[in-house]
């Protein structure tokens, strides 16, 4: 090959994030709107100032607004206001700017125009109580569904039902004006309804399947939230409710374009490329073993692909914590993945992996992701470093530091959840 397998791979990523990008995507959707007069524009998440700062490039008319985005991931923005606020587990400022974005679209009129940028991460920033509960109670039950394992759409059903602004009831608060989401989904099947929560839109869920997801993962909340889950009022917007008539939702990216868009870019060098999925979701160690199974058939097998080529998939694995290390999803997938690799030296000094989040963050540490290679086996062992004992403390992070494979990129400002790519060569 007369590439370097490591560098091929992060331009892969490179490239998935790319495609998703706010200034890539965006302005081809405003062409087919009418972009006079005023518009108050709002919006939650990652990607939310990156999306404000393009939609003020393109849009004609003026703009007002304001939107929250995690801290460190803010653009410039000369019309639109950018806050910064805490995620996975949301804090004071967001629960401030909430209540600040709620009071912005009060008593508006049907000629009225809002904009609402949504992105991954919306859900956490856009944190805004329901009655009778407090910051403390969302932030307490947020970091026992973040340590659960509970997939994205059960900590959504759970985080819908507690709050006053998710679940349609953002869209509520802008009736009778035109509403129009942008969005940008992180979310397995790119359901409207689960992206940040679904603040302008439906929302099939119910408070019966929150207490539900809250038992299955024995997760104990106070008696003020179990008696607001029990409670009519808890319940979401559903689909015909008058409040939505105005509302309109379009996605401008999502994660299988990343993944289309990284695998021109293989066929394009003369690899196969196969896309196994841009909607995995699981624990993040199983998911990366059924990973390292398909690889080592390529590498012994010629099945389902023939070397050179390049697998890639998609979505939103989740973490049960029990160790006390460091790293997100991503770092532990490739550490099981690494892990499940050991003892098959033939295959594994012929595959390369990179496993990242597409923000720019891997959970709540300051890397991407992390790179796998032949080498890291070698400084793995030169360092008297064990995946057993580092996968059973959760600590990808610690391991990929100690064998210099971690995946620094800072915020990307677009959020189409994880990345995953192996290359396997020939021998």
């Amino acid at each position: 090959m007369d590439f370097q397998p490591r560098t091929f791979l992060s331009h892969l990523f490179e490239t998935a994030v790319a495609a998703a990008h706010p200034e890539q995507v965006l302005s081809s959707f405003l062409q087919q709107q009418d972009t006079r007069g005023r518009a108050i524009v709002i919006g939650a998440g990652k990607a939310a100032a990156s999306m404000a700062a393009a939609l003020e490039q393109h849009w004609q008319g003026p703009l007002n607004g304001l939107v929250v985005t995690r801290y460190g991931h803010g653009a410039d923005c000369r019309q639109i206001e950018v806050v910064e606020a805490a995620h996975p587990v949301p804090d004071d400022a967001g629960e401030k700017v909430a209540k600040r974005i709620m009071a912005l679209v009060e008593n508006l009129t049907p000629e009225d125009k809002v904009i609402c940028l949504m992105s991954g991460g919306g859900s956490s920033l856009l944190s805004l109580p329901a009655p009778g509960i407090s910051l403390a109670d969302k932030q307490a039950v947020n970091r026992a569904l973040l340590r659960s394992g509970a997939s994205i759409d059960e900590m959504n059903c759970v985080r819908k039902h507690l709050s006053a602004i998710k679940g349609g009831r953002l869209a509520q608060a802008c009736y009778p004006a035109q509403l129009h989401t942008f969005a940008i989904s992180d979310v397995p099947g790119d359901e409207a309804t689960v992206i940040a929560s679904g603040p302008t839109v439906a929302d099939p869920s119910t408070s019966a399947e929150a207490l539900a997801v809250l038992e299955r993962y024995q997760i104990d909340v106070p008696e003020n939230v179990q008696n607001w889950l029990r409670s009519p009022e808890s319940e979401t917007l559903k689909a015909g409710h008058p409040a939505l008539a105005n509302s309109r939702f379009t996605l401008i990216a999502k994660p299988q374009q990343s993944l289309e868009a990284a695998a021109q870019v293989v066929r394009d060098a003369g690899l196969g490329v196969m896309i196994l999925s841009d909607c995995i979701e699981g624990e993040s160690r199983e998911v990366a073993k059924v990973h390292a199974a398909i690889a080592r058939q390529v590498s012994e097998r010629g099945q389902p692909l023939v070397a050179p080529c390049v697998i890639l998939s998609g979505g939103e694995t989740t973490v049960t914590v029990r160790g006390n290390g460091r790293g997100g999803r991503n770092a532990e997938f490739l550490l099981s993945f690494a892990n499940s690799l050991v003892g098959h030296p033939k295959s594994r000094s012929r595959i390369y992996a990179l496993a990242a989040d597409t923000d720019g963050i891997d959970g709540s540490e300051d890397n991407a992701g992390a790179t796998l290679s032949p080498q890291t086996y070698e400084r793995a062992e030169a360092r008297g470093l064990n995946t057993d004992t580092y996968l059973d403390n959760n600590d990808g992070y610690g391991f990929f530091a100690a064998t210099d494979d971690l995946i620094m990129t800072g915020p990307t400002r677009t959020n189409v959840n994880d990345f995953r790519a192996i290359l396997i060569l020939p021998e």
